[in-house]
């Protein structure tokens, strides 16, 4: 059985910052309000000229720059967001196009909040039958165009950005050794 290790990471973040203090003129809701029930201190949102592949795209670069992993290379990318630029054709397929990955084969999964936790099984799954050596996972979202701004229940929680990881195959059994999965549809 092949093992997946992490052997490569990266991040993209927008430039636009957006702060509790900022939501507080938006919304009845306050800094110590947020940070109390969430943790969360300020949301990046991108530029009018960014989207989810062309944040995916700085991410997955970062990760083959640390990985030393040229993209003709991969062997799959997977890339969960619930905000593709399209239905069709997958973000998957624009960054593998834009990476020069041609041999690559690329898909989007959408699992919502949990969808890089299964884009990461996913990934090692298709590593450990084999099948695949390097694989990106890339986990990202562009929220900030459909969220509700006038909704202090859900805007104060999303925000915009990217990371990948690069999984490599692995015979030593280190890296990711085993994993559980649930759902509960009920609440939707």
């Amino acid at each position: 059985m092949k093992y997946s290790r992490i052997v490569g990471w990266g991040k993209y973040v927008p430039r636009r910052v957006l702060t509790n203090r900022h939501l507080e003129r938006m919304v009845d809701t306050s800094d110590e309000w947020i940070v109390r029930r969430t943790g969360i201190r300020e949301r990046r949102i991108a530029a009018a000229h960014e989207t989810t592949s062309s944040m995916s795209l700085a991410a997955a670069r970062r990760a083959l720059e640390v990985a030393r992993l040229d993209p003709a290379e991969l062997d799959l990318i997977i890339l969960a967001t619930a905000s593709p630029d399209y239905q069709v054709p997958g973000a998957a397929n624009i960054v593998q196009h834009r990476l020069g990955a041609s041999r690559a084969a690329a898909f989007d999964l959408r699992a919502g909040c949990t969808g890089f936790v299964y884009a990461l099984v996913v990934g090692s799954q298709f590593i450990a039958t084999g099948a695949y050596q390097n694989v990106l996972v890339i986990g990202a979202e562009m929220i900030s165009k459909f969220v509700n701004w006038k909704d202090r229940t859900t805007c104060v929680l999303f925000g915009d950005g990217a990371g990948a990881v690069v999984l490599q195959g692995s015979d030593a059994p280190t890296g990711l050794l085993s994993f559980v999965l649930g759902s509960d549809g009920s609440g939707y």
